[in-house]
């Protein structure tokens, strides 16, 4: 029984190796495409956000230099003011501290005016931002148009064998142990996803280093999951192999 349960476990890992490895080749038909297109959608992304948050920056500029122009029609208008009053006050301590209200309303007018002048630079340079990114938006916009569609193409054709394969995986990831399948899928990113693998005359069928004569034994009685002592994968027996598509 104890055997019956261990091949079983086996199988199922081989088979869910055999269509991984389908699965990876059809990836690897798609070549650097959906990479390319991915990184093209990032790239559109990027250059919105960018523009959006240029556009974020010339109306808060905006909003800045109108307020600024504001306080600046008020000091002038205090400023006025103080001056009237100036010619009608009688002692010089009147007049002093009116002077101080006019040269402090004209100190703060004055750095307004300089903000105003900074904050029509930074809106002058966010625009000629803007109408960078926006050309580099069009013609991302545009190669990424033209590269998703040819990735749907791609797609398209091997659309029916990659859903029946993904279905097929489903299958098999249930019926496998959580311990199994958490060893294979980090076996199988390590070493480029191959995880499981067959002994090919007497050699590990991943590295093709010797597999001892003793393990080969251990191996076709199916008495335990091993892995190769040189490069980790699981091995198993041309039983298993042959054996594990009926499943």
């Amino acid at each position: 029984m104890k055997e019956t349960l261990v091949e079983n476990r086996l199988k199922h890992l081989y088979a869910l190796q055999h269509v991984d490895s389908q699965l990876q080749e059809i990836q690897e038909l798609k070549g650097d495409l959906p990479n390319i297109v991915a990184n093209l959608e990032a790239n559109v992304d990027e250059l919105k956000t960018k523009i959006k948050e240029l556009n974020n920056t010339i109306k808060k500029a905006k909003t800045d230099r109108d307020s600024a122009d504001g306080e600046i029609i008020e000091l002038q208008g205090k400023i006025e003011k103080y001056k009237g009053q100036q010619l009608q006050v009688k002692s010089n301590k009147q007049y002093d501290a009116l002077t101080r209200e006019i040269d402090a309303a004209e100190q703060r007018s004055s750095k307004l005016e300089k903000e105003m002048e900074t904050l029509e630079g930074k809106m002058q340079l966010a625009k000629a931002d803007i109408e960078t990114f926006t050309v580099q938006l069009e013609e991302a916009t545009a190669e990424f148009g033209e590269r998703q569609k040819e990735l749907k193409e791609v797609n398209k054709e091997h659309e029916k064998e990659e859903r029946k394969l993904h279905h097929e995986r489903e299958k098999l990831i249930v019926r496998i142990d959580k311990p199994d399948l958490e060893r294979y899928e980090r076996i199988r990113k390590a070493k480029g996803g191959l995880a499981v693998v067959p002994v090919k005359r007497g050699a590990c069928g991943g590295c093709f280093n010797r597999v001892p004569p003793q393990r080969i034994l251990e191996l076709r009685q199916n008495s335990g999951l091993y892995q190769c002592e040189h490069c980790g994968r699981v091995v198993v027996s041309d039983q298993i192999v042959e054996t594990s598509m009926a499943v």
